[in-house]
């Protein structure tokens, strides 16, 4: 599993590649997904869960 440092890196990463906004789109969403499936990051907004997840769900929004 990749840690936050890592995904935040692909984060940067995406943003500044020469692709249409299109490819970052699906790239970004692929992050997204991955996210959600390996910290299991709730469908529905979950105030406990943010607070014990504070860095992980700050990563996850900044992706919206």
């Amino acid at each position: 599993m990749k840690n936050l440092a890592d995904l935040n890196s692909q984060y940067e990463t995406i943003l500044h590649l020469n692709i249409s906004d299109n490819e970052k789109d699906k790239k970004l969403a692929f992050l997204m997904d991955y996210m959600e499936k390996h910290f299991n990051i709730p469908t529905l907004r979950n105030v406990e869960w943010e607070k014990e997840n504070k860095a992980v769900i700050a990563l996850y929004r900044k992706y919206q």
